[in-house]
């Protein structure tokens, strides 16, 4: 990723699935936005401990801690100041983000005119 600067809005992208990750990552660094990723949810607690993103980008199934876990664990610790955007498969995105209490959902396949709107409405654009 191209280093940017610190005052841009930082999102958290959490996927276990690489090529995923890499693809929402590249896109939302191309629109100025710094971009951290975490393959699950124990290693994305612990980027959020070192630098506290504006956006988490949450998906649910992921070995270790899963999104449910990982949504818990960020309340109890962060409260509700980090927004949180589910990302899952198929016609239940709504419901896991509910489940969680989410602000938002992306169903997967990802549509980045989506993606680009639900993160400008949540945090701004760069």
């Amino acid at each position: 990723m191209t280093a940017v600067s610190s005052s841009l809005p930082e999102i958290l992208v959490v996927d276990d699935d690489a090529g995923t990750r890499s693809a929402v990552a590249d896109a939302l660094d191309a629109r100025g936005y710094r971009v951290a990723e975490a393959r699950d949810g124990e290693e994305a607690l612990r980027c959020v401990a070192q630098s506290v993103p504006q956006l988490i980008l949450l998906d649910i199934w992921m070995p270790t801690l899963d999104g449910w876990g990982f949504a818990r664990t960020l309340r109890e610790r962060y409260g509700r100041r980090i927004p949180l955007v589910v990302m899952t498969a198929g016609e239940s995105s709504q419901l896991r983000a509910d489940e969680i209490g989410a602000n938002a959902d992306l169903g997967k396949p990802l549509q980045l005119d989506r993606l680009y709107d639900v993160v400008a409405d949540l945090i701004g654009a760069p």
